[in-house]
């Protein structure tokens, strides 16, 4: 989350877009596309939010117990909505990983970044070991549907699945940046 400043700041660039075309889609006539860019775009701003590196604005304690809040109650309605919905579960873990990070900044905000592990191994382990693959497997699935399209794009660019897709790729590559520097 917190290294260097330029790479940092590209990564705030690259959440931040995200998050504002994941509010973009939540005008979508597709209810389900609605109904996960909420989520996505809470994501995406808040990962932008955290990927500020020190150097820029050194964010105070406090913050960091602010992420917890929100990412808990964001983790509480993806944990309700996969009972319905089992596809939100990536939503769970997402929440879950940032709720990890912001825990660990919360507990040592002065070893992040600065050569000393401050989160626990075998944890941030298993978050990259996911993250890496949701990154694999979206990214396969994207091309097939790049190739479908074909050019055709007769509906509305927020209702395309292929940008929603994109939108998860560049966020779960956002996340591997971040829990890479935990």
């Amino acid at each position: 989350m917190h290294g260097p400043a330029a790479p940092g700041l590209l990564l705030v660039a690259l959440c931040a877009a995200t998050g504002a075309y994941c509010l973009l889609r939540m005008r979508s006539t597709v209810e389900e596309q609605r109904r996960s860019a909420g989520g996505e775009a809470l994501m995406g701003f808040g990962m932008a939010a955290m990927a500020v590196p020190p150097a820029v604005v050194a964010p105070p304690r406090w913050a960091w117990i602010a992420y917890l809040v929100v990412f808990g109650a964001a983790a509480v309605h993806a944990l309700f909505a996969a009972r319905a919905r089992p596809h939100h579960l990536h939503h769970l873990v997402g929440a879950v990983a940032m709720i990890y990070m912001a825990a660990t900044m919360a507990v040592s905000p002065g070893h992040h970044g600065h050569g000393g592990p401050s989160g626990l191994p075998l944890l941030t382990g298993v978050f990259l070991l996911y993250f890496a693959g949701y990154v694999l497997w979206s990214g396969a699935r994207l091309v097939p549907a790049a190739a479908v399209a074909g050019g055709t794009h007769s509906a509305n660019w927020g209702d395309r699945p292929e940008l929603a897709r994109v939108c998860r790729l560049s966020m779960a590559i956002g996340m591997l940046a971040m829990l890479l520097t935990v």
